[in-house]
């Protein structure tokens, strides 16, 4: 599992990229939608977004809202994360996290996001060994 951090903001309306993806802010990103976004690192301000049934990285599966208040810190956000995403997890593929051979990623606040009154983390699905086409859903494996 893999922490992203989030911060940006650029409009969901772009032109598609030429594998068919629309890169996007990463703050219009909703449960269900499919990702290029392997290999993100740190803080991500932009995602390609791709249709579910063309080959992508991940899927987004769960969208959790954390209470507002003052930043709680990077740790607590990552163990609220992986507890929130876990869960998510198990429900949406059918099998837990320790059976699968799947793997999960989440999209977070970071300090500076949460500045700007971002509270959410949103649970991604991956294959960690290939790129997906169609949904993992129910996959149980």
């Amino acid at each position: 599992m893999e922490q992203k951090g989030l911060l940006g903001n650029i409009s969901r309306e772009a032109a598609p990229d030429d594998d068919g993806s629309t890169t996007t802010d990463v703050f219009t990103v909703v449960v269900g939608d499919c990702l290029n976004d392997d290999g993100a690192t740190g803080e991500v301000t932009e995602v390609a977004i791709i249709d579910c049934e063309t080959a992508h990285d991940s899927e987004a599966v769960k969208s959790v809202m954390m209470a507002d208040g003052a930043f709680p810190g990077e740790a607590a956000v990552a163990a609220q994360a992986v507890t929130e995403c876990t869960s998510a997890f198990t429900s949406f593929v059918g099998l837990d996290y320790e059976s699968s051979s799947l793997d999960f990623s989440y999209y977070s606040p970071t300090q500076e996001s949460w500045a700007s009154s971002d509270r959410e983390i949103l649970c991604l699905v991956v294959d960690p060994d290939r790129k997906t086409t169609g949904t993992l859903e129910a996959a149980a494996k």
